[in-house]
Parts: C-alpha cells; structure tokens; sequence
C-alpha cells in the first residue's frame, strides 16, 4: 500500500500506524520524494509504499552473517575443489573446524601454509557482517597445538642463545598468529625482549638480550642464513677467518670479490613461515 506525506518520514509513520508494524516488520520503497515551491511550500508530497514482511524474507533480513555450519561448507567446497580427500567437521561448542583428511600433509603444507590460507578465507567468510570480529580456527590432525609446541621450544632455546652471546637474534618471517606465541612465551623473560620488524608478509621477531654487547652483529637464526652464522662463530672460536673471504671457494678458482658480509647484506632472513588477522 502507499501513503503520502509532507517527508519521507512521516508518510512512513502514517503507513505503519494504519498497518499496525513496526518498523523492522515492514518493506519500505519511496515511491516520490517531497518537492517543495517557493517559500519553502510543499508543492507535492512524498509517497512510500509499505508491505509486510513476510516469515522468510524477515528471517533473512535479521541474519546478516554465516553460521558456522556454513563456513564449514565453504571449506569443504575449498578441499574439493583442491582435489583433495577430506572432510570439513566443526567442533562441537568452539568456533573451530577439524580437517579430517586421507593425506594430512595435502591440508598442512609447508610449515602451514596451506592450512593458513584456508583458514584466512574461512575466517573472512565467517566474520562477513560481524559487528565485533570473530576468531576461527582451522586446524587438522591437532597441527596447531603441535606447532604451538615447537615455536614454544625454538623460543626458549634462542632465549638462552641471545642472551649467552648477548646479541639481538634475528627470526625468520612468521605470520602474526606464530609470532604472537613467540612474544607470548618470552614475555616473562628476566634475560631478554622481543619485538616485531618488517612488513607483511615478511615481518619477522627481533629477540634482544638485556645485557647486549651494542658493538655486536645481530644473529641470523633463519634456517638459510643460519649455518653461515654457525660456520663464522667457529672460524672466529678457532681464531681464523672463512677461507672463501680470503682466498676464493677453496677450490683452486679464485674469489668473485664478494665477501661473505656482502652476500649476507644481499639475502634474506630465510624461510617463510606462513601467512595470515597482527601483532
């Protein structure tokens, strides 16, 4: 039905009082807004037109977000599309999804990665139209907390590490959720701190001893860059320096004339750790 009046508004409250809706009841379409003449005169009134609702259409309207039963299916819409043999089960009571898979390994990928990336676009679905932003985890065959562990021990060991050779120690990139368990574990250090450098997605962790030697060379704990580190602190233990600096590869060629400071300039900090919501 329509209905008219000087606005938009009060031809909408004229047409829900004489329908008897409320207002989250009803269907409102303006039809004509209101024209005013001169000296501000309305010279033709506003029309809307207003229908109830009905059940479905209401019902519809109130959710505005996906259920996790249907984030649950977007995931399993995501394996299969992947070819891979797993099935997509939600976690009674949490807001989490279980893989179950044939190949675990397939869902996991290197160090997590493929499970991040699913879990990012699971994530997004499932927040579409939240008001306050909901986590979800994704896991499978118990990854998370079994990679939780062993960031948890890797923290500790370059703890000690920094702090015996009283030097910042340089993490390779982590996404932010493996990054948040590494300043999580050493937060209560009496030794040392960490912090966050970088940008996304090679933002790494920075571990510093509180005693550091501020004339010492930050260690490079990525698995690339690493066996470097290892090979120079036993040349210097040794009191020699690496032969490639001095006198070529070793192997009767002569240098390139790049050092092994240079090279390390030139590189990386090593292995990617994942992707994925920051610290």
């Amino acid at each position: 039905m329509q209905f008219t009046g000087k606005t938009v508004e009060e031809a909408t409250e004229k047409g829900l009082a004489e329908l008897n809706l409320k207002k989250e009841d009803a269907e409102i379409a303006v039809v004509e807004e209101a024209v005013k003449g001169l000296f501000g005169k309305i010279k033709k009134e506003a029309v809307v037109e207003i229908v109830k609702k009905t059940e479905k259409k209401k019902a519809a309207a109130d959710k505005v977000y996906c259920s996790i039963e249907e984030v649950r299916d977007f995931v399993q819409e995501m394996l299969d599309k992947m070819n891979i043999t797993a099935k997509a089960v939600v976690k009674e009571g949490k807001d989490a999804i279980e893989i179950v898979a044939e190949n675990p390994k397939q869902v996991v990928g290197f160090k997590g990665e493929c499970l991040d990336a699913i879990q990012t676009l699971a994530g997004a679905k499932y927040n579409v139209g939240r008001k306050d932003y909901a986590k979800l985890v994704v896991d499978c065959e118990n990854y998370r907390e079994k990679r939780e562990e062993t960031l948890i021990a890797l923290a500790h060991k370059l703890e000690n590490k920094a702090t015996e050779m009283r030097r910042d120690v340089v993490l390779e990139p982590m996404n932010p959720f493996e990054r948040r368990i590494i300043h999580t574990a050493l937060s209560e250090s009496e030794t040392v701190k960490t912090r966050s450098e970088g940008t996304e997605p090679n933002r790494y962790i920075v571990i510093t001893p509180n005693d550091k030697d501020e004339f010492s060379r930050p260690y490079n704990a990525g698995r690339n860059n690493g066996r470097n580190d290892n090979r120079r602190e036993r040349n210097d233990r040794h009191g020699r320096n690496d032969r490639r600096d001095n006198h070529g590869s070793g192997n009767g060629r002569k240098s390139s004339g790049f050092s092994e400071e240079k090279r390390k300039k030139s590189g990386g900090f090593g292995t990617y750790l994942g992707n994925s919501l920051k610290d």
